[in-house]
């Protein structure tokens, strides 16, 4: 158990250190300027991409601009100007009721802990993980999105599907000190190179350490991508 271990630590690092020199510059693509605009844009930001809800919450924070604001919107309304966005009603409610329970149970701000995220509508772990790593500089996981997820299960590093077992193989081989930086890495390498539906496979850093190479652009998804 150990050799797999330490096996899956050194593919880890040198997957770290080739992705640190293709994206040198690699951070989050959200634009957000306080903690509330993060908290907001992560919850908008499931299942859809990060280019559309920069595009919607460029007004959308001009409007609301504190949790009393969320809070006190009308639901149909903030359905209306959040459209666009997957699943644009159910999020509007998220955000109503995440507004009114940090407006009178944390003054309004954004809490600061796992639980306190979590307990907040449309709020799972990667997005407690996300606000808490750049909105409170608290770092104490991997957040597993559909790129870590893949890439993840790609390269070998865990056999797992679910974002909560991925996050818990990748947490003893990922160096904690890379634990945020990982993501983005991920991220970056999914959108240019290691796509939910190809792969192009003989441009990428990793192809030589990656057991889903195939020669080709073309890689098959019938195991299962779930949130491809």
């Amino acid at each position: 158990m150990g050799t797999m271990l330490d096996t899956r630590e050194a593919q880890a690092a040198e997957v770290i250190e080739r992705l640190h020199e293709e994206y040198p510059d690699s951070t989050i693509s959200l634009n957000y300027s306080n903690r509330l605009e993060l908290l907001v844009a992560v919850v908008l930001s499931a299942q859809c991409t990060d280019e559309r809800v920069n595009e919607t919450t460029e007004e959308l924070f001009d409007k609301y601009q504190t949790a009393r604001d969320y809070a006190a919107a009308d639901e149909e309304q903030l359905a209306e100007d959040i459209y666009g966005i997957t699943f644009h009603n159910n999020k509007a409610g998220y955000l109503t009721e995440a507004g009114w329970i940090m407006a009178e149970e944390y003054d309004g701000e954004v809490p600061d802990s796992m639980s306190g995220l979590t307990d907040l509508p449309g709020v799972g772990r990667k997005t407690a993980n996300v606000v808490l790593q750049h909105g409170h500089d608290i770092v104490e996981g991997i957040v597993v999105d559909t790129h870590v997820q893949r890439i993840t299960r790609r390269l070998g590093l865990t056999e797992a599907e679910r974002p909560e077992a991925i996050e818990e193989d990748l947490l003893p081989v990922v160096p904690d000190e890379e634990w945020q930086q990982f993501t983005h890495l991920l991220i970056d390498h999914g959108r240019a190179v290691c796509g939910a539906r190809t792969a192009e496979c003989s441009e990428c850093v990793l192809a030589d350490m990656c057991p889903s190479e195939k020669g080709d652009s073309d890689i098959d998804l019938a195991d299962g991508d779930p949130w491809a």
